[in-house]
């Protein structure tokens, strides 16, 4: 997909138009410029960003995906299916994969030039068993570079499936419940990470805004967003507004440090931005958003040894009904298991999981692994969760 997003600024006013026709462009920036005529003048409008240093990153183009040919892509599809074959009683349902290779141009009247070039892999797959009972599982990879072990992303997903079949009833009541990174990166991504944006701060959506230097979370745990983590699925030289990318630390340590800013947000406040401006597209107006956000933890725990009685849930549904602002949710844990004497034991027909984000971030315990979901890097994790089988 090849287009152009322009913005315009007219007497301290925005205006945003796009095209993907590129015999539109006076046609485009004169739709933006009556946008801008209409929104009127924004007192906070710093002024577009200023010409920046693009930082050196890593990991973000390879030629061998950029050169891929069509029947090499069908390939990698076929060895999702081979892997959900080797497992028993599992068939595919859907799934896929894909590439992308694309260059990202910045240009301004205030002087920016910058283009960059970048690639990307994903595959997924969920699969079906049938026995006494049906279930379904999926799985799913993504990378900067090639090398994505596709049979093993089919093989997890089938083995997902058919280890969620039959299940017993989830007991009622408070208890420890292990949310694996697919399950936390989720449940972040709708419920805390908005509250680290200054535009939430600025509006007054966020919980953490009067936390600058207390305690937001456990002591052994840090947040930082880095957007320039080598082959990071967020990772560029610059932001969407050609502001440098750079590593922001969030929360220190358990104590609130800082928010993320875009140059809107930051010129509000008189500060510079973090780089973290981001957009889906040259069709979207860029704002505040997460490069790679990194959870981490000065003392990881082996999460299930210890834990004599709790539940393990593989993913969560319904995680975007969660409320940012309080922090309160109630979700459906999917694939879940039963965890007894520090293992996973019989599957669950259906458990609704309920809780405080922020309360959780303050209780958790981190464990030794690690896993990409997008734009957020988490370990598995264990908090107290109220369920309800």
């Amino acid at each position: 997909m090849c287009g152009l997003g322009l913005r315009v600024a007219v007497n301290g006013a925005q205006g945003f138009s796009s095209t993907s026709d590129f015999s539109r462009l006076p046609a485009t920036a004169e739709a933006a410029v009556r946008a801008a005529r209409v929104r009127g003048g924004d007192p906070d409008w710093k002024g577009l960003a200023r010409p920046d240093v693009a930082m050196t990153v890593q990991g973000t183009y390879d030629p061998v995906l950029a050169q891929m040919e069509p029947e090499e892509v069908i390939q990698m599809a076929m060895q999702l299916l081979e892997g959900c074959a080797s497992v028993s009683f599992a068939q595919p349902l859907s799934g896929g994969v894909g590439l992308s290779c694309g260059v990202e141009v910045i240009a301004s009247s205030a002087g920016m030039d910058l283009r960059e070039i970048g690639t990307a892999c994903h595959g997924s797959l969920e699969a079906v068993s049938h026995g006494d009972t049906v279930a379904t599982g999926s799985e799913f990879d993504m990378s900067r570079s090639h090398g994505l072990d596709m049979v093993a992303v089919g093989r997890k997903a089938a083995q997902m499936a058919a280890s969620s079949r039959g299940g017993v009833a989830a007991p009622t009541g408070t208890f420890q419940v292990v949310l694996s990174p697919v399950a936390f990166a989720d449940l972040l991504g709708n419920t805390f990470v908005p509250a680290l944006s200054a535009e939430s701060v600025q509006k007054g959506r966020s919980r953490l805004a009067d936390k600058i230097g207390q305690i937001v979370a456990d002591p052994h745990l840090s947040l930082v967003d880095d957007g320039l983590l080598p082959g990071g699925m967020g990772t560029s030289s610059t932001d969407a507004e050609g502001v440098s990318s750079q590593r922001t630390v969030l929360v220190d340590s358990g104590v609130m440090k800082g928010f993320l800013y875009d140059s809107y947000c930051a010129g509000k406040e008189g500060l510079h931005s973090t780089g973290n401006s981001v957009r889906g597209g040259y069709f979207d107006l860029p704002k505040v958003g997460l490069r790679n956000l990194l959870i981490l933890s000065e003392e990881p725990v082996d999460i299930l040894a210890d834990l004599k009685e709790g539940l393990y849930a593989s993913s969560l549904i319904g995680a975007h009904t969660g409320n940012p602002i309080s922090g309160d949710f109630s979700v459906e844990a999917r694939n879940a298991f039963l965890v007894k004497d520090g293992e996973l034991a019989e599957p669950v027909r259906s458990a609704m999981l309920a809780g405080n984000i922020f309360q959780i971030m303050s209780e958790l315990k981190a464990g030794k692994d690690s896993r990409a979901v997008g734009g957020i890097v988490t370990p598995t994790i264990r908090a107290p969760l109220k369920v309800v089988g």
